[in-house]
């Protein structure tokens, strides 16, 4: 992924890139194009269609869940899909973030434009408005278990029919007066609305999208930590030479590899007398392969979320070809929820050998300590604070895909936890980013030993002055200050660094 400065999307008939879904998460306006008005529309008549003919259809003409087999009668059907936002808005925890909202309602707005929600196009538009008035829903952070976001969604959808709490300016109000200082005119709710703003995996999928991104901008920030701690032990390099990859023939570790090389360009480690060792200990020797898999696994969870960002994946879905009303399975996004769990896994090892590093940087140091060391070591402080990092990390890598309840008598006897796993995969971005940190600043100790720091590459060159320039600011401060402004050094390198 590349960043993009975007600012409108347009939404057609072709599929939206996450590049576009994370422009309107950071404030991008939005538009939908005329052929893709004409598809809703036409799967809105398909809907029509089977009101009209008083078919049994789940949601419209029954009721859900246990009650599926329970039709509803002329006057329940028009209030029902109203009844639905209302019945399902609720959730736990403090409200998901401005861009994670937007980036939700983007999600369903771009899902709906594929034509099988058969929500109707003013509904389309309430969620245009949402996004491009700045009317930000309060989503609470906790409330699916990944087989359709409903309560999350509903609390948006409350907000589009005049009800629940958004965010407008600076200030939280009732749904209807930020509508109404917006000049938004509140969805009336027939047909299949309810149904089709609450029942997807938008926020999941929205989510996910800003979990991509940040993976990406994190497998920079690992390779620059890992060079700056193979300048600090004269690393051999040989391990990034390009007929290294070919023989594997990962496309991950072939770009791990690639980057490596251009981090550590200049270097002493290149020439003959650079390397200490013909071989390092395996935190070194096999970071091109370990980093290599988080990219491998962030590239199938990105197809994965780019697949379910253009699917047509309602319940009931509206099938113009077909003209009919089909239930089915499609809001179940098992395929992005596992590629969570195994990209939360290759993260853990991520940080399993950054900590290890932490280890030979440690000893490093000691055994070239003296008293008359010149500045003052940043990263020693926090080698214990690094192993209490790792130990959750290490605990938050087990499955979160199978850990939900039957629910909602026994019907609902599955999900995807596809919320909860991207959840705690977002909590272990931060915590590689903690280690990742905490190893450059123990890096940067250890050359401070060294003859000739000068005889870097040209990025990792960068950086430690970057982290000379930290020790230089925060004379006295306390270790999780010096930490706080390392990290975000090593993020603004890595940033830097993008081609």
């Amino acid at each position: 992924m590349e960043a993009l400065i975007l600012t409108t999307v347009t939404i057609t008939d072709d599929p939206l890139s996450l590049d576009a879904l994370i422009a309107v998460a950071d404030g991008a306006q939005v538009e939908l194009s005329e052929p893709v008005r004409v598809r809703i529309a036409d799967a809105r008549a398909v809907v029509d269609r089977a009101l009209a003919a008083n078919d049994a259809v789940y949601g419209m003409t029954t009721q859900v869940g246990h009650g599926k087999d329970t039709r509803l009668t002329e006057e329940q059907i028009r209030g029902a899909q109203l009844f639905l936002i209302q019945s399902h808005a609720s959730g736990l925890g403090p409200p998901l973030g401005v861009r994670a909202v937007r980036a939700t309602i983007a999600a369903r707005l771009n899902g709906i434009a594929r034509g099988g929600s058969g929500a109707s196009v003013a509904a389309a538009e309430v969620l245009v408005a949402l996004l491009n008035h700045g009317v930000h829903p309060q989503v609470p952070s906790t409330g699916s278990v990944g087989a359709g976001d409903l309560a999350q969604l509903a609390s948006i959808a409350q907000v589009a029919v005049g009800q629940g709490q958004a965010s407008y300016g600076d200030e939280l109000l009732p749904g209807a007066e930020a509508l109404a200082r917006a000049g938004i005119e509140p969805l009336v709710p027939s047909g299949k609305d309810g149904l089709a703003l609450i029942s997807s995996n938008a926020v999941s999928i929205g989510t996910a999208a800003l979990l991509v991104a940040r993976g990406h901008h994190l497998a920079r920030m690992a390779d620059l930590a890992a060079a700056l701690s193979m300048e600090a032990v004269g690393a051999n390099p040989s391990i990034l030479h390009p007929a290294v990859s070919a023989a594997t023939g990962f496309a991950g570790q072939q770009q791990a590899a690639d980057h490596l090389r251009e981090l550590l360009a200049g270097s002493r480690l290149f020439e003959s007398d650079g390397p200490r060792s013909v071989q390092d200990a395996l935190s070194f020797r096999v970071v091109p392969q370990v980093h290599g898999a988080f990219r491998h696994y962030l590239a199938g969870l990105e197809q994965a979320v780019s697949q379910e960002l253009n699917a047509a994946a309602d319940n009931p879905l509206a099938s113009v070809a077909e003209q009919t009303m089909i239930s089915n399975g499609n809001f179940h996004p098992m395929v992005l929820a596992i590629a969570v769990d195994a990209l939360r896994i290759a993260l853990t090892h991520v940080g399993q050998l950054s900590e290890r590093r932490m280890a030979h940087l440690w000893g490093g140091f000691f055994a070239g300590f003296s008293q008359e060391l010149a500045g003052q070591p940043l990263g020693l402080a926090l080698r214990y604070p690094a192993a209490a990092v790792f130990a959750e990390l290490k605990h938050l890598a087990a499955p979160a895909t199978l850990d939900t309840p039957t629910l909602d008598l026994g019907v609902e006897d599955h999900a995807s936890g596809a919320p909860l796993s991207i959840r705690v995969t977002d909590r272990s971005l931060d915590l590689v980013h903690d280690l990742l940190a905490i190893e450059t600043l123990l890096a940067r100790d250890m050359l401070m030993l060294a003859a000739d720091p000068a005889a870097l590459g040209h990025r990792t060159r960068a950086l430690l002055d970057d982290l000379d320039d930290v020790a230089a600011t925060s004379i006295g401060a306390a270790p999780q200050d010096i930490h706080r402004e390392a990290r975000e050094r090593l993020a603004r390198s890595a940033l830097d660094d993008r081609p």
